[in-house]
């Protein structure tokens, strides 16, 4: 890995996964998002660095953009996505246009600059997915896993896995927030709903040992605990009410046909709260 595209590579895993590779002492790193402020931040906090790190202000929609940025790789780790199920429950379109037009675009970019190795990021809401977010996921895993043609290069794997813990935009972060702005009581949907726990560091290495090991048409699932939303709630000490499940999201998530957060090792309320 002498050269590496990163897309989303301003967002939470792609600054975490950055801060890898340069512990990897990987030669080239481009960091490719739309998040110009987040990209400044960046690569301020690691200044020490500049010489390895090539910032790319651009949209996955950008296929020409993308070819670009990907010229000189030796990998792509594709990871930028919207992700929040609201607004794909509200903007479907949207998430068509950055989930699966983006994924075709990072497919097409990789072919004409002859890229050897892509993987791409999944959730477990691609499996018997619900939701635009889950559905547009699900096409995405589709069109990389199909587009492993013969032995030409590249060669493209995914990686699936759940929430990971403390993720920008996730539930603790969330909650925490409401906690410190003065909020009484936080909103639940479901007590009884449970999603998988994965830690960030876990995430990087998931990706690092697929690149490493990929023959390609891999489909990477860790095995993870779970937890319980109301107990989560109770870990961070605060009163809930129940608001509701939306339609478009699940009571329990599934990683693959052997794997359901219901069924997984349930995380104990004193684990919960160590992890905050």
């Amino acid at each position: 890995m002498k050269s590496i595209l990163l897309t989303g590579g301003s967002g939470g895993f792609g600054q975490a996964f950055t801060e890898r590779l340069l512990k990897e002492n990987v030669a080239r790193i481009c960091i490719y998002s739309r998040g110009e402020h987040a990209q400044a931040d960046m690569a301020r906090r690691l200044k020490d660095h500049r010489e390895r790190l090539r910032f790319f202000i651009g949209d996955i929609r950008d296929r020409l953009r993308l070819t670009r940025a990907a010229d000189g790789c030796d990998v792509i780790v594709h990871a930028a996505a919207l992700k929040r199920i609201e607004v794909g429950f509200y903007n479907p379109v949207e998430m068509v246009k950055t989930n699966v037009m983006g994924a075709v675009n990072v497919i097409e970019a990789a072919r004409d600059a002859g890229v050897g190795k892509v993987v791409a990021l999944s959730t477990d809401k691609a499996y018997e997915p619900i939701s635009p977010y889950g559905h547009s996921k699900a096409l995405a895993e589709a069109l990389f896993l199909a587009a492993n043609t013969g032995e030409r290069a590249p060669r493209f794997a995914l990686v699936r896995y759940g929430n990971v813990w403390c993720a920008p935009g996730s539930v603790v972060p969330t909650w925490k927030q409401m906690l410190e702005d003065g909020e009484e009581v936080l909103p639940v949907t479901d007590p009884d709903a449970t999603r998988f726990f994965m830690w960030m560091h876990e995430a990087v290495d998931l990706v690092l040992d697929t690149i490493k090991t990929m023959k390609g048409g891999e489909t990477a699932i860790p095995v993870l605990p779970a937890y319980r939303i109301g107990d989560l709630a109770e870990a961070m000490r605060a009163k809930t009410v129940t608001i509701g499940l939306p339609h478009y999201e699940k009571l329990h998530e599934k990683m693959n046909e052997f794997s359901c957060s219901k069924d997984a090792r349930r995380m104990t309320i004193e684990e919960l709260r160590a992890a905050l």
